[in-house]
């Protein structure tokens, strides 16, 4: 007997397509979670992506409904598996946190990210990045964000109507959607967060947390060296008084027998 196999491709095993009654059905497309290359090409690439992707989980930690995610495949097409992109990371508001394997716009409420990321490494051509932009552009980017820390170069482009407008000649920038300020006037991009702290790495986020548990626990120390003090003060002072009522008694008790003997003490009270 011949056994019949379903056909394969590049991109998966599609499902007969042929019911149990025999009728042809569409076949169902896979839309791969990954394209088996690296998220960053070098540890420079690497450590932005991680830095803007986790400080930004923080920025929004306590809003569920802000999507925030790095190197995930979104396609916002459905029935195409082809048109994706990765972002090195992206921002999305009105779709709650949660485990994915792709973001599938059709199965988001049809949202789109509305800010993306790229950080360059030297593996990335003009015409890649080009193309990039083009698809951001085309599927409803608010806000796109290219950093070249070679270089030291942060290119922003903001959506107006239906094209991106690039911002030019600026020192420092203030994202409309996220409210974080960019800062290129140093020797490296320093990100801010709208209280005005740094964006940090995860180990200097673990120095900042020590830092911080050593200080809350020095001051603990402090708090009870002073409770102490306070305490022992108090006992002096509760000493002194009883030092001071025994003396009365006794002074007291001479004046009765003073006065029992005979003696005049009109002097002494």
């Amino acid at each position: 007997m011949v056994r019949e196999i379903a056909p394969k491709t590049q991109l998966g095993v599609i499902k007969s397509n042929v019911n149990q009654g025999g009728e042809t059905i569409a076949p169902d497309i896979v839309y791969p979670e990954s394209d088996g290359k690296p998220m960053a090409d070098n540890t420079e690439q690497f450590k932005w992506i991680v830095k803007i992707k986790e400080n930004l989980e923080i920025l929004f930690k306590s809003n569920p409904d802000v999507f925030v995610a790095g190197d995930l495949f979104w396609y916002p097409v459905k029935g195409s598996n082809r048109i994706k992109l990765a972002p090195d990371t992206m921002v999305v508001f009105g779709r709650p946190k949660g485990q994915r394997g792709s973001y599938r716009q059709w199965e988001e409420d049809n949202i789109p990210p509305q800010v993306v990321f790229e950080i360059l490494s030297p593996c990335n051509s003009k015409g890649e990045m080009t193309r990039k932009k083009l698809f951001y552009l085309k599927h409803g980017v608010e806000e796109y964000y290219v950093y070249d820390p070679d270089e030291m170069s942060l290119e922003v482009s903001i959506r107006e109507n239906n094209s991106f407008r690039e911002v030019e000649d600026f020192a420092t920038w203030t994202s409309p959607r996220l409210n974080i300020r960019f800062d290129m006037t140093g020797d490296e991009l320093v990100i801010y967060y709208p209280d005005g702290s740094r964006f940090l790495s995860p180990v200097e986020l673990s120095n900042y947390a020590e830092q911080e548990r050593f200080l809350k626990e020095q001051e603990r120390f402090l708090k009870e060296q002073e409770r102490l003090l306070k305490e022992q003060a108090n006992q002096r002072a509760e000493q002194e008084r009883l030092l001071k009522e025994q003396e009365q008694l006794k002074y007291q008790t001479l004046l009765s027998q003073l006065k029992a003997k005979g003696i005049d003490i009109t002097a002494l009270e």
